[in-house]
């Protein structure tokens, strides 16, 4: 197995060892032989062997057995202190604003808590055209929004009918979905497609277009929304609205793999 280089070389070499030692490690479930980590990495087993004995005096490395290594708890420990430092708002604010400018409307973070989503951050400009109609911080039904819907989608079926017995489906316009049978029915496609919509259900004259932003334990943490007039809003926005949340999940540490 391959592992590709940096994307840049660092300026002392033994780091630059030290790199490939600890990518061929991250390559390989079971401990590695010292002779495959040597081909591997083209270093001399003298010299990987050196290496790799400094990096488990820092517990970055562990030696199992001899001759065999895997990679160190440490990397655990740090890897857990860079996760705890992560937050969604800052992961999403660059790639909320490049929507923005791409869309010239508002764009939406917004989270679960209980029933409802709530608003975190927003990008948005006056050219837009459209009145902001939801604050950062205020809250809106599940069922009568796209990023709702998308946790909505995430739950069981069971789970969704104990939401709309707590909530009556309780509707806010003539287009709000306030039976059961119907939110089943928008949850399957929004599985399907992995995008959810706003039809005008929380505010007349407005729809939404929403994905779905997931962390490193593929969970979903929080929806990126496109709100628009309902006359302007552009299927077209669909594929950037999908990149723009890829890449923040990316930036939490999802993986498609």
């Amino acid at each position: 197995m391959n592992t590709p280089p940096p994307a840049h070389e660092p300026s002392i070499q033994v780091m630059g060892r030290m790199f490939a030692l600890i990518n061929v490690l991250a390559s390989h479930r079971e401990p590695v032989a010292l002779k495959e980590i040597s081909e591997q990495t083209g270093l001399h087993p003298s010299t990987a062997h050196r290496i790799l004995n400094d990096l488990a005096l820092g517990r970055y490395v562990e030696r199992p057995s001899a001759g065999h290594y895997r990679l160190g708890m440490r990397l655990l420990e740090l890897g857990n202190l860079v996760k705890a430092r992560l937050d969604v708002r800052e992961a999403a604010i660059g790639p909320m604003r490049e929507l923005h400018k791409l869309t010239h409307q508002p764009v939406n973070l917004s989270v679960r808590q209980g029933d409802e989503i709530v608003y975190i951050e927003r990008a948005y400009s006056e050219r837009s055209g459209m009145q902001v109609l939801r604050a950062v911080g205020g809250r809106a039904p599940l069922h009568l929004t796209s990023v709702g819907k998308l946790f909505l989608a995430e739950d069981d079926p069971q789970r969704v009918r104990a939401y709309a017995l707590r909530t009556g489906l309780a509707g806010h316009t003539r287009n709000s979905v306030t039976d059961l049978p119907t939110l089943e029915r928008e949850l399957i496609r929004v599985r399907n497609q992995r995008i959810a919509r706003d039809n005008e259900e929380l505010e007349l004259g407005v729809r939404c277009l929403a994905a779905g932003i997931y962390d490193d334990q593929n969970r979903l943490v929080a929806g990126l929304s496109i709100s628009a007039p309902a006359d302007r809003i552009e299927e077209s926005w669909l594929d950037a609205l999908r990149v723009a949340a890829t890449d923040i999940s990316h930036r939490l540490g999802w993986s498609e793999t």
